[in-house]
């Protein structure tokens, strides 16, 4: 998924960026709040991570401004602030969730996940659509008991593809989730006619 990293203690950042992009996710980040405003106002993501302790910006201030210009973001709040009346004013202006520092970045990551599944009505990490299986936690896909042979990026459009399967995804969607930021001239090339169709060749040999 594309994310958004909103946190000015540059280590933290990057130690996050560095896990999660292991784990297939596309990274941006931001180290103050106006680089945040600007991003969240030109992109689109799929997940914020938002700190509120900012130097130059209020972080509920930054919150309402991404329900407003990412109204479909996921936003996870990262914050040493534990006290419960931000919470719950975060949880209220539509913050997803609330992590705590310090926190593990596994837990992060199976907050991510938990998100992900309220969103779209899932109960477990495992989609099964017309015979096949899709693991999002494990990245892999199966027929039966075949695993299919899929790139990242063929993966990655399938997964998107499937949490969205009841709405129209336009082209520039597909890229900003696959390829992170990209320019407007760029959305409309082939790449993403390259792994369509690659998709289409590799899941229907299945059911041969």
């Amino acid at each position: 998924m594309n994310v958004l990293i909103v946190e000015d203690e540059k280590s933290l950042s990057k130690e996050i960026e560095f896990f999660l992009a292991k784990e297939g996710y596309v990274c941006e980040k931001a180290f103050t709040g106006e680089d945040a405003s600007e991003k969240i106002f030109v992109n689109h993501y799929d997940f914020i991570l938002l700190d509120l302790g900012l130097p130059d910006y209020e972080g509920m201030d930054l919150l309402k401004e991404a329900k407003e210009s990412n109204p479909e973001a996921s936003i996870l709040v990262l914050t040493a602030r534990g006290s419960t009346d931000d919470k719950i004013k975060g949880l209220n202006l539509g913050a997803d969730d609330y992590l705590a520092k310090p926190f593990s970045l596994l837990e992060l990551q199976s907050r991510m996940q938990a998100i992900t599944r309220r969103k779209h009505g899932l109960n477990k990490n495992i989609i099964n659509v017309q015979g096949f299986s899709i693991d999002f936690q494990n990245r892999t896909v199966k027929f039966e008991t075949n695993v299919l042979n899929l790139t990242k990026k063929e993966f990655d459009l399938l997964h998107y593809l499937v949490l969205h399967q009841k709405r129209v995804i336009t082209r520039l969607q597909l890229s900003e989730h696959i390829w992170g930021n990209v320019l407007e001239d760029d959305y409309d090339s082939n790449y993403i006619d390259v792994h369509i169709k690659n998709l289409r060749k590799k899941l229907p040999a299945h059911f041969l």
